[in-house]
């Protein structure tokens, strides 16, 4: 009968972990929704696909060596368990780990499906990027760095934080990072920030004077759409961040993710649109989508521990900081069209040291050790992977292109033909 209990076990806490990463690879066509709208109509083809691309070399790279770099799972999925593999005795080795963990211990179940669950938060922390550098730069160059931070610069800085594998010269970090705040989100800005600062910004975004233009994206209702899909599918990465469903106590700390998940957002956003009405003197939809999303980055990193009160301050601190940072990057001419840097990166470092407000374990310098590590790894190799390929294939359109749009150099074709006039 324990037998029995266990299998039943593993296989709802399998089953968890893929339902949580579909939810996940979901956030992949909010990204998608999210940045097509914030984009000018004529960059609209291309950074979908950017995207979708994205996704796929995330997938291909995480399969080939990024899940051995990060988990030691074996080159090429070695590691994992095929259907041949699981004979009998596969499955008494499992029912020997259930029994040494017991009911209340750790979580076991499928390699496979640990390997979805990981990989789609790669595919993310990528995704990130794309819209930091949309409208300018070349698509075959951002594949390019796609394939090496899916590849070797995230998967290398997340064996250091959840892989456990000790960092050159510091050793194991003391780092307490629930779901990613600083691992994918504050990971992601900086590889974005690096692409941003070799990029520079697009023409005429800031005047001589040192004013800024607004350059508008060119879908709303579509830009509206990807945050509530970002919004659904982060209960898969939060919720699913706790490896395990099957046991009481466990159920109640997921249904308590998924809370404070929602009232971080919720606080994030009525925060930005409230303060942007302050200093705008207008409701900025914009500002109100990237303040639900900072609320989500901000509780990212310890989601469960939080009464629900607190996480929806801790998303209200994460939408005004947002819309500050967004000001601010303006002010120093870093160019980003969504705002990522500011909604992953600026956030996700205030919601790695959220997490000392309900997380007794976690320490300052812990915390701030692990926040130095990820930022200047990957931002460090990001700009050398950036600057190489500057130099050997260029990373931006020339002026022409980037004046008529990049759907039209870059993929031959517009997103939305029927509004333009045939020449």
């Amino acid at each position: 009968m324990e037998n029995q209990i266990f299998e039943l076990q593993y296989a709802m806490d399998t089953f968890y972990f893929l339902v949580c990463g579909a939810l996940v690879m979901w956030m992949a066509a909010g990204f998608a929704m999210l940045e097509a709208g914030l984009v000018r109509a004529k960059n609209t083809t291309e950074i979908l696909t950017k995207n979708v691309a994205l996704y796929a070399i995330a997938c291909t790279m995480y399969l080939i060596c990024g899940y051995q770099f990060m988990y030691d799972g074996g080159f090429f999925l070695s590691g994992v368990t095929t259907v041949a593999q699981m004979d009998d005795a596969a499955v008494a080795a499992v029912l020997a780990d259930s029994a040494e963990a017991g009911f209340g211990g750790d979580s076991v179940y499928s390699g496979a499906s640990d390997f979805f669950f990981q990989v789609v938060f790669v595919a993310t922390a990528m995704s990130i990027v794309s819209g930091a550098v949309a409208e300018r730069m070349k698509l075959w160059a951002f594949l390019a760095f796609a394939v090496v931070m899916t590849g070797f610069i995230y998967p290398i800085e997340g064996g250091w934080t959840w892989g456990g594998k000790a960092v050159p010269f510091i050793g194991e970090l003391s780092y307490s990072d629930y779901a990613g705040s600083g691992i994918v989100h504050l990971a992601g800005a900086a590889a974005a920030l690096a692409g941003v600062l070799l990029l520079g910004p697009r023409k005429g975004k800031y005047a001589a004077d040192g004013s800024v233009k607004a350059i508008p994206g060119a879908n709303m209702p579509l830009a509206t759409l990807g945050t509530f899909i970002l919004w659904m599918g982060w209960f898969g990465f939060n919720g699913g961040s706790t490896l395990k469903l099957g046991g009481i106590a466990v159920a109640n700390e997921v249904a308590n993710v998924f809370l404070n998940t929602n009232a971080a957002a919720a606080g994030g956003l009525i925060a930005a649109l409230l303060l942007s009405r302050l200093i705008f003197g207008k409701a900025d939809l914009t500002m109100a989508l990237n303040g639900a999303l900072a609320g989500l980055v901000a509780i990212t990193a310890e989601p469960a521990d939080p009464t629900p009160m607190l996480a929806m301050i801790i998303g209200a601190i994460g939408g005004v900081i947002v819309v500050f940072s967004i000001v601010a990057m303006d002010k120093v001419k870093i160019d980003d069209p969504v705002g990522a840097i500011s909604v992953h990166g600026v956030v996700g470092i205030w919601g790695i040291f959220a997490v000392l407000l309900s997380d007794p374990d976690a320490t300052f310098m812990g915390q701030l050790v692990g926040t130095l590590v990820i930022f200047v790894w990957v931002f460090g190799a990001s700009l050398i992977t950036w600057a190489i390929l500057k130099a050997v294939m260029g990373v931006r359109v020339s002026e022409e292109e980037e004046y008529e749009g990049v759907d039209l150099s870059e993929c031959g074709m517009e997103a939305y033909p029927e509004f333009v006039a045939q020449k």
